[in-house]
């Protein structure tokens, strides 16, 4: 199996930036960026992801012929790559999966993923998947959304180096990736139902323009989450900020 190479760099405003000055210069990769310090990193709905300390900040980009909407299912094939790498080498499901690919140790968020896109002038698109990952410690509280921890909050664990770690995600992500273009999103949805956890329970999802709350029953065959009501009506939600455990 052929993994991407990887491009490691000191210091990098944003990955994900680097690989969209790629992609619209010409360049589709695949190949995976990686920083050991971000001075501009981000995360989704342009949240600041902040870089360096002993981190991950890496970027895949990409190449891929597939509609827009099923190319979106690659950041579940990233998710569960992310989750299969931490327990492997924590030797323990240290880590659950909360929808649509957050990865979350020791009662906190410790890794997230934000895909972008656009493009190819012959057709299809490019892909930048963007994975940070708190390796070695998490940002502190006033400065996040949600509770934040560190793989090396992990009891009995000591997290790799960067560079380590993204040898290892970017060999399973590629696994992953070649079974998602072979066989379709099924096998990834259920590697992903059982990696995730809020599946069954209480949930909030903040959509645009509404907060709904419910219970989250599954994850749908396009990746959806579906979202029972309170009141009985089911709802797909696509997009969105959830939270679990929250009604």
């Amino acid at each position: 199996m052929r993994v991407p190479p990887i491009e490691s760099y000191a210091v990098l405003d944003s990955t994900n930036a680097e690989a969209r000055r790629r992609a619209e210069a010409g360049v589709f990769g695949p190949v995976w960026i990686h920083a050991l310090e971000q001075t501009a990193g981000r995360g989704r709905r342009g949240r600041a992801w902040r870089g360096g300390g002993g981190n991950l900040a890496a970027t895949l980009l990409t190449p891929i012929d597939l509609p827009p909407a099923q190319a979106a299912q690659i950041s579940f094939v990233a998710a569960v790559a992310l989750c299969e790498t931490v327990n492997a080498l924590a030797g323990a499901p240290a880590a659950r999966l909360r929808w649509p690919n957050d990865l979350y140790v020791a009662g906190g968020k410790a890794a997230g993923i934000l895909v972008e896109s656009g493009p190819r002038p012959g057709g299809g698109l490019w892909l930048a998947v963007g994975i940070g990952v708190n390796l070695a410690e998490a940002p502190p509280r006033d400065q996040v959304e949600r509770p934040a921890a560190a793989l090396a909050d992990v009891a009995g664990f000591a997290p790799p180096s960067p560079a380590d770690f993204l040898g290892r995600l970017a060999s399973r992500f590629e696994s992953w990736r070649r079974i998602w273009i072979h066989e379709g999103f099924p096998p990834v949805g259920e590697a992903w139902t059982r990696m995730a956890e809020g599946l069954g329970g209480p949930c909030t999802a903040r959509l645009p323009d509404r907060t709904l709350s419910g219970t989250a029953e599954a994850l749908e065959a396009d990746g959806a989450l579906r979202l029972r009501l309170d009141g009985g009506e089911v709802v797909r939600v696509t997009a969105g900020d959830v939270f679990f455990g929250e009604t």
